[in-house]
């Protein structure tokens, strides 16, 4: 049905194996991470973007995948670390075709990976692709899924926050605080609503007029403003990135007046030692994958038949996995993002060696 490429020998990554998928007849050009089995099947979602070309495709979903194994981790879940990128626009490349030939490359990988919505997929887009794969999760209520995602991100990136402001100012919560939003996407919008019902302030922005127009409409007392820089600059208290990965660069961290980062974006230290030069100025980064495990918990749950209640209540645990996160870096003298680091490498080898206990 096309071209399938596998390597089980992804070079100094560390992954498992890296898929290349190719239907030509639907235009579907694919590349599927597995970071890690360990815990269990790799899950994680599938990112349709415009790529400026195959090398920064396979560099996204490599970072993506690991990313995923230690959320994954850290979230308590069985399930290792996978992601899958489709390249190209998804207002122009995406059809019923190109969906279901993707699902059927899910699908050739046995259950190694289960696959789900990130940027550019939707809840409507797992449903297709579940016609080819049993192996996706995400889907809609009416198919027995768990719906959007982005509810529950949202939902632990709020708890995560409400956590690094406990251990900054003393207090559980954001009233009275300026939270500055980059990115009203599916999870900054729903953040958004979390922020103004605890009191905060919110300082926003997006590229897309659309997504200010809805601010406008739905929280005429939000403030907008022209872009990320103008709001990395702005006086706030914390910054939450919601958008694309590699928000906090060396451009970004010497420019931010906020004392807390926590948010929804993914991957957002541009390379190592963004943690240090936070930790240098005083900023408190509560590690993204996370505080933004509330969507991944959601999806996993739905794999098992979804009840909403119970995965809010593993969601709102972000709180105290931050906590405790955050403790261990002030004990241990490192940045939030490496004692996040340690537990999950820890819970990934403790837990992954059960695997040399064979059953009949």
């Amino acid at each position: 049905m096309g071209v399938f490429a596998s390597t089980d020998d992804p070079g100094a990554t560390g992954h498992e194996q890296v898929v290349f998928c190719q239907d030509k007849q639907s235009g579907l050009k694919a590349i599927i991470g597995i970071y890690s089995t360990a815990l269990g099947p790799a899950l994680g979602g599938t990112r349709c973007y415009p790529y400026a070309s195959e090398e920064a495709a396979l560099a996204d979903v490599l970072d993506l995948s690991r990313g995923m194994a230690y959320k994954n981790a850290l979230a308590g879940l069985d399930h290792g670390g996978g992601k899958a990128v489709i390249w190209g626009d998804p207002d122009q490349v995406k059809s019923e075709a190109l969906l279901r030939a993707y699902g059927r490359f899910v699908q050739s990988l046995g259950g190694r990976y289960y696959t789900a919505c990130d940027v550019g997929t939707y809840v409507a887009d797992m449903d297709v692709v579940a016609r080819e794969t049993r192996y996706v999760t995400g889907r809609s209520v009416e198919h027995g899924g768990a719906g959007d995602s982005s509810v529950l991100t949202a939902w632990g990136v709020f708890q995560g926050m409400r956590a690094a402001a406990e251990h900054v100012w003393g207090s559980p919560t954001l009233r009275g605080r300026r939270v500055g939003v980059a990115g009203l996407g599916k999870v900054g919008k729903h953040l958004t609503g979390h922020l103004i019902e605890d009191g905060a302030e919110v300082v926003a922005t997006d590229v897309d007029p659309r997504a200010l127009e809805w601010a406008r409409v739905h929280h005429p007392g939000v403030d907008l403003v022209a872009d990320v820089s103008a709001l990395v600059a702005a006086d706030i208290d914390v910054y939450a990135p919601c958008a694309l990965g590699g928000a906090l660069d060396d451009d970004t961290v010497p420019a931010l007046r906020a004392k807390v980062v926590a948010g929804g974006a993914n991957n957002q230290l541009a390379h190592p030692g963004i943690e240090k030069l936070l930790a240098d100025r005083g900023v408190l980064y509560a590690p993204d994958y996370v505080v933004n495990a509330g969507g991944v918990i959601q999806v996993a749950d739905e794999i098992d038949g979804f009840n909403f209640e119970r995965a809010k209540l593993r969601a709102t645990r972000i709180y105290d996995t931050t906590r405790q996160i955050l403790r261990l870096a002030d004990d241990e003298g490192v940045p939030p993002a490496v004692a996040a680091d340690r537990l999950a490498e820890r819970r990934m080898a403790d837990v992954g060696r059960l695997r040399t206990i064979h059953l009949r």
